[in-house]
């Protein structure tokens, strides 16, 4: 933590801290130079000491510096200072739209309209300079109180989102607005964002996210199975025009979903102004979603056609006879000297391109497969090309080196044109970890998103009363971890993970040196009756059990009775020859009462 008065690199000096997040602090300063309020991230824990995140984090960062829109908050200096990496950007006074929604819940469908248009707006501006978000979501987007929406994180969400920080690739981010391409471990694009700004369109709307669970493994797979519920449904008042901007943004398949952000802000544009508009069909199949409806292209012909019906054709003798009108002889002596001028001008064409070669800007992409991809960036930009970078997962290329590159090597393009990177972030796989004490139906689910076959059996254990409420604990696993070896899993691999096989048998009290007080607990805590003996012995120890009725091993059933024997001391003979106590009193009263 900073503390206030502390400057980072002499010049953003710390009033407080505002915030703090899983990634990074966020602090309140003064730009001592140029004499304004500024927020500093500061990042924090292993993220600071991940040299790959580091750099990708400033690179990134650097790029979205070079972003100028009213609807994202500008980045203004990146650095690092004692180890401490940090970005300065723009203060806002306001409160993100988590907060909003938090306190009123559902908002009005004009102010939805409102944000969601400034949200497009800058989203598409940012997308324009090959910049995708990954972690679109209400907690990295403020609104000011006169309105205006600044979407902020940009950096911080692309360099986290490209770093591997799980054994799944998994991202770091709000599972509630996670695509499903992202959640199943493929790469971002465009329309990445367009799935996560429908979603947080539908939370606006209903002032809850649209897919809910116990842990963030089953959410993930509800947004790669689950239909997003209608809007309509919950709320009738809502225009069918306003659905279907939801429904299209929020496609499994991303064939389905907006081509761009600019195509859904002219949608938002107009939606309320767009009446009896008809529920929107996906034109190509979705992910396992049953009653998807798949609309083929059909003809204006075949527009009023059944579609199941089999067409036959008519017999010849109920076509329509048509009549045959002869042609007069055509000349072949136009077509002959069309040939003969085309064949001229292309003759006259290749000695032009060979005797005066076209002078252009045209220069050729540099082979950058195999490279690692801080080497690609700089070998394209050398060669006069801006870049994008896409992940994309490969078994065979290694994870960090490139993939291939589009347009391909040796490919011509004008100098400053675009040229898409694919990195490797390897293949889906998972290393084996010790998977003893966690929970296996998470662990069941996290594995199969991986293609990994997952058995689960039960095993028995010695003492299956120290597993009671814990019936779903791995206490085994096949194959097994060894911190000396690596091993892999891959999609089609299987494990096997173990459970306790818990059965509520009856101890073995007399061999474990139960005492009375214990089983009497025992009883109460099975809802068992109890009766209790006592025998005199010398071969346990006083107030220890040295019977049951009930075999160990035997099923515990509530309600019936357990019969046990207690240890208890034997009296000595020559006590019994001495007068006792009460024996001592009787005599003294007789000798007072003898005349």
């Amino acid at each position: 933590m900073l503390a206030k008065g502390q400057k980072i690199n002499d010049r953003y000096e710390i009033v407080k801290s505002i915030g703090e997040g899983g990634m990074a602090n966020v602090y309140l300063a003064i730009d001592l130079i140029l004499d304004r309020k500024v927020a500093v991230k500061v990042l924090r824990g292993d993220l600071a000491n991940d040299e790959k995140f580091i750099r990708r984090f400033q690179r990134e960062a650097k790029s979205v510096s070079d972003l100028s829109h009213p609807n994202i908050v500008e980045v203004y200096d990146v650095g690092e200072e004692d180890g401490q990496y940090y970005i300065v950007m723009e203060y806002i006074e306001g409160k993100t739209l988590k907060q909003l929604i938090n306190k009123r819940g559902a908002l009005t469908l004009p102010e939805v309209i409102d944000i969601m248009t400034q949200l497009t707006d800058g989203l598409a501006h940012a997308h324009e300079a090959y910049i995708i978000h990954r972690d679109i979501k209400p907690q990295n987007i403020m609104i000011l109180d006169n309105g205006l929406v600044k979407i902020t994180d940009f950096g911080i969400a692309m360099a986290t989102n490209a770093t591997q920080l799980t054994q799944t690739n998994s991202v770091m981010g709000s599972v509630h607005y996670l695509p499903p391409e992202q959640a199943s471990g493929k790469g971002s694009t465009i329309k990445s964002d367009i799935y996560s700004l429908g979603i947080l369109m539908y939370e606006l709307i209903t002032g809850s996210v649209p897919f809910k669970g116990d842990n963030a493994v089953e959410i993930a797979l509800k947004h790669m199975k689950e239909k997003i519920p209608s809007v309509r449904k919950q709320n009738p008042l809502i225009p069918q025009s306003v659905e279907n901007i939801i429904l299209k943004a929020t496609a499994k398949n991303p064939r389905n979903r907006y081509d761009s952000v600019r195509e859904m802000h002219d949608d938002l544009v107009t939606a309320l102004e767009r009446d009896n508009e008809k529920k929107y069909v996906y034109p190509y199949p979705e992910n396992d979603i049953d009653d998807t409806v798949v609309v083929p292209k059909v003809t204006n012909n075949q527009a009023n056609k059944k579609p199941d019906k089999e067409i036959v054709p008519a017999p010849d003798d109920e076509l329509e006879e048509t009549k045959l009108i002869p042609s007069k002889k055509k000349s072949k002596k136009p077509i002959i000297i069309g040939g003969i001028v085309l064949g001229i001008l292309i003759i006259l064409t290749i000695l032009y391109l060979v005797f005066f070669p076209r002078q252009n800007d045209d220069i050729k992409v540099p082979d950058v497969v195999g490279l690692p991809i801080e080497e690609a960036i700089d070998e394209i930009e050398k060669a006069g090309f801006k870049y994008t970078t896409v992940e994309e997962e490969s078994a065979e290329v290694e994870e960090g080196l490139v993939i291939r590159t589009s347009p391909k090597a040796g490919s011509s393009r004008k100098k400053g044109s675009t040229v898409t990177i694919y990195e490797s972030i390897g293949g889906e796989y998972y290393t084996l970890e010790d998977l003893t004490g966690e929970d296996v139906n998470e662990v069941k689910a996290r594995l199969e998103l991986l293609g990994i076959d997952v058995t689960v059996e039960k095993q028995s254990v010695d003492n299956p009363s120290e597993y009671k409420d814990k019936e779903d604990i791995i206490i085994d696993q096949n194959p097994k971890y060894n911190p000396d070896e690596e091993t892999i899993l891959e999609e089609g691999d299987s494990i096997t993970l173990y459970v306790p096989n818990v059965v509520d048998v009856y101890p073995d009290m007399v061999a474990e040196g139960w005492t009375e007080e214990d089983a009497r607990a025992f009883a109460e805590e099975y809802n068992i009756e109890i009766d209790v003996t006592y025998e005199e012995t010398d071969e346990y120890e006083e107030g220890k059990v040295t019977y049951q009725n009930r075999p160990a091993g035997d099923t515990i059933v509530e309600g019936i009775t357990l019969r046990i024997k207690v240890a208890k001391k034997p009296e000595d003979p020559v006590d019994d020859l001495l007068p006792s106590d009460d024996d001592k009193d009787q005599n003294q009263d007789n000798t007072n009462t003898t005349p």
